[in-house]
């Protein structure tokens, strides 16, 4: 697995209303965490199992253009995350989550092309949202390069009985592509085997 780098970390315990506002985050949950790390995919899972294990909600996601090796700054990487909360003690417990969520998730590599093959096998809200699944459902989560995502990500429906909810068409802001799958957690993981196995004959062979 290819590690994920913790760039930036900060607290607003207390954060501006109207930042607060802009940022979507609801009116009773002032405090506020900031992330930036270097894998935009990852942080998603990871900030999505902040909402599992305190009550915080995900108000702001977002990924930079080009991807983490063309970032603008040293601490901007490829996504910043935020996470809303009604008490400081319930947005730290979040981000402590999303933070070890974020050491054992992240893109393999093959043949030095990056994928991302991950079974959720119980989103929270973000991810639920994203999907348009309801929370706790099994998520398969697929993204690598543009023409191995797609070309992957038809392997992966036709291994499993699996549905579509989001597709990520290329090129994404960091220039992947990918999808979000639902489906029973067994089926969610042979579309994660189908996907990985299908971006490693492309890298084996892309002519």
């Amino acid at each position: 697995m290819i590690p994920v780098k913790i760039l930036a970390l900060r607290y607003l315990n207390n954060a501006s209303p109207a930042l607060s506002k802009g940022l979507g985050a609801a009116k009773d949950c002032p405090s506020l965490g900031l992330l930036t790390t270097d894998c935009d995919d990852a942080t998603y899972i990871a900030l999505d199992a902040a909402t599992k294990a305190a009550e915080v909600q995900v108000c702001y996601g977002r990924s930079f253009y080009a991807g983490a090796a063309n970032a603008s700054t040293p601490n901007a990487g490829e996504v910043i995350g935020v996470l809303a909360g009604p008490t400081p003690g319930a947005v730290r417990s979040g981000m402590e989550a999303a933070l070890a969520t974020l050491e054992r998730v992240g893109f393999e590599e093959v043949r030095g092309v990056p994928y991302l093959a991950h079974t959720v096998a119980s989103v929270g809200s973000f991810l639920s949202q994203e999907a348009g699944v309801a929370p706790g459902s099994a998520v398969a989560y697929l993204i690598a390069p543009p023409l191995e995502s797609m070309y992957a990500l038809d392997a992966a429906l036709k291994a499993a009985d699996v549905k579509l909810c989001k597709l990520y068409t290329p090129p994404s802001e960091t220039n992947f592509g990918g999808g979000l799958l639902s489906g029973t957690q067994s089926a969610c993981e042979a579309a994660c085997a189908a996907f990985a196995a299908a971006v490693a004959e492309v890298a084996a062979n892309p002519g």
